[in-house]
């Protein structure tokens, strides 16, 4: 005779995957903790960053003087941008900028990261520390202003030492190729302290022992550091360079202040015209035509960068 009892139903478990997926009371607490401290952020990002991208991009398909109705205009702004010899110029002027600008930039800072990196007395490495960095926390505009006193061609310093060399006085604000090396020079005077200091910690982070080996291997001075120190520095390379590059296409202070754009076009910027397009033409399409087409120019420059990385950038 078969047993027709039937057996007590029993409770029912949830899978590991269901409780697992059911965060706790102290996970909970933990992400709305999270979520608060990166709600600043986020607003400021979203607030700052993306509403004006897109309100660039959204305005440069229409015609806007402040004063009138912003009127449809499509691809009109952007085919006008192109036909501008004025905007043709000040891309062409702001690559040669950059190519120069960051080039002297990064050397200039790691030549000086190099020889700080040698024997030195600590006090003395955070005295010359301090002095690379300072120039990049002083505004843009003032030290414009006094290196365009100290270059200008009749009364300048610059001229007068290199006068007691017997040099004529040289024309650095006044002639296209002297006004834009002196945008160069003063460009690269403030801004090179910030890629000297990831330098410095790039260095800092290459362990003692690869350069030991190195040294018993014979390996010495310049070629210890092509072989050794430039390939394990190279993920730092790579930041300096991007933010270089990216600082370097919107230059506007030092070319608006010193040369104002001249002598002729020689020294104007994409940056210039749009402040000259938005603020004293009061075309505030055109310009963020142009502002668009600037974005888009930092962003395949930068992307250039990352895919060329994967070949010249090592990580230990």
């Amino acid at each position: 005779m078969t047993d027709t009892r039937i057996s007590p139903a029993r409770p029912r478990t949830a899978s590991p995957a269901a409780r697992a997926v059911r965060p706790g009371p102290r996970e909970r607490g933990t992400r709305l903790l999270v979520a608060v401290f990166l709600a600043p952020t986020v607003v400021g990002i979203v607030v700052f960053t993306v509403v004006p991208i897109v309100g660039s991009v959204v305005l440069s398909l229409f015609h806007w003087n402040v004063i009138d109705p912003p009127g449809f205009a499509g691809a009109a702004n952007y085919r006008e941008a192109f036909g501008d010899s004025t905007v043709l110029v000040s891309f062409r002027n702001t690559l040669v900028f950059m190519v120069f600008a960051v080039a002297a930039q990064l050397l200039i800072a790691l030549a000086l990261a190099l020889t700080l990196n040698g024997r030195m007395p600590a006090w003395l490495r955070s005295v010359f520390r301090s002095a690379f960095f300072f120039p990049l926390v002083l505004s843009a505009a003032s030290i414009s202003v006094v290196m365009k006193y100290l270059f200008n061609q009749d009364f300048g310093v610059v001229n007068w030492l290199i006068g007691l060399f017997g040099i004529a006085p040289v024309p650095w604000l006044t002639s296209e190729h002297g006004a834009m090396a002196t945008v160069v020079i003063v460009y690269v005077w403030q801004q090179f302290g910030f890629s000297f200091l990831l330098f410095v910690g790039g260095l800092n982070n290459i362990p003692k022992e690869i350069h030991e080996a190195a040294a018993l291997d014979g390996a010495t001075g310049p070629r210890k550091h092509l072989a050794i120190t430039l390939p394990l520095l190279s993920p730092t390379l790579l930041v300096a360079s991007v933010v270089g590059i990216i600082n370097a296409l919107q230059v506007f202070e030092q070319p608006y202040v010193l040369t104002d754009g001249g002598p002729g076009d020689s020294t104007r910027t994409v940056v210039m015209v749009i402040y000259e397009k938005a603020f004293e033409q009061l075309r505030f399409g055109e310009a963020s035509a142009v502002g668009v087409l600037l974005f888009v120019l930092i962003m395949a420059v930068t992307a250039l960068q990352f895919r060329l990385s994967r070949r010249f950038v090592h990580y230990q």
